[in-house]
């Protein structure tokens, strides 16, 4: 799978609640294709899906986006409070979700967190915050406390997506603007995304939608300067 082309040393991240393991298209994908593909809307914010199939979700996501590229690292995450539905795929816990570091530079000594699917029985509960917070953690920690020792990671969310946004903000992610018609979703209507609600440019191709994309961001001096503890504290209380 992908992680083993990522450009950052790849481990698992867990605390007493949440686990996170590199998604693994055998183990993993079968279980959070069924459990994803009866929600749509899971994807109606964010670039790819929904997908129609899991040969279609392993191809064209898997396969095409994250076996091949060294900036995503893709990760299932485990709700270790809860017993596994599938005990031979991880009996740890439940299969909640996905998240993934994207975007991510070496030179530059950045990360992005994205594609965060949690799925809705998990939704509103500590999952979520825990699993942005263990990346948080091993991103922007130092080497001698773990971390890869990044200098910034950000956030970016689709402007009209109060949850995302709302997400970061707990998250001690600082807001730092909104990029108009930073993407088209080709075919937007036809698969549910939520576009910018304004009207398209002349020429746009029937069914396409408008993207404004909100974006958040963490640095190494918030981290020290109490984003860690902001975030500790966050996954203790959630």
């Amino acid at each position: 799978m992908g992680h083993d082309n990522f450009c950052f040393p790849v481990r698992e991240l867990s605390n007493e609640r949440v686990k996170l393991v590199p998604f693994d298209a055998k183990t993993h994908g079968p279980e959070f294709f069924a459990l994803s593909s009866p929600q749509p809307s899971l994807y109606a914010h964010i670039p790819r899906g929904p997908y129609t199939s899991l040969s279609d979700f392993t191809t064209n996501f898997l396969e095409a986006v994250i076996d091949p590229s060294p900036t995503w690292m893709l990760y299932a995450v485990i709700d270790k409070t809860r017993p596994s539905s599938s005990p031979t795929n991880d009996p740890s816990g439940a299969l909640a979700g996905t998240i993934a570091y994207l975007d991510s530079s070496p030179e530059h000594l950045l990360t992005e967190i994205g594609f965060v699917i949690t799925l809705p029985p998990f939704q509103r509960t500590h999952v979520t915050s825990n699993a942005v917070g263990l990346l948080l953690q091993y991103a922007l920690d130092s080497p001698d406390q773990g971390g890869l020792g990044l200098r910034r990671v950000q956030w970016k969310a689709n402007s009209v997506n109060a949850a995302s946004r709302k997400v970061a903000e707990r998250m001690g992610f600082g807001f730092e603007g909104v990029t108009k018609w930073e993407r088209v979703f080709r075919d937007g209507v036809k698969k549910g995304k939520v576009g910018n609600g304004r009207g398209v440019p002349p020429g746009t191709e029937e069914g396409d939608l408008g993207r404004d994309t909100a974006t958040f961001g963490l640095s190494w001096e918030e981290w020290r300067d109490g984003g860690r503890e902001r975030v500790r504290g966050v996954m203790e209380r959630l």
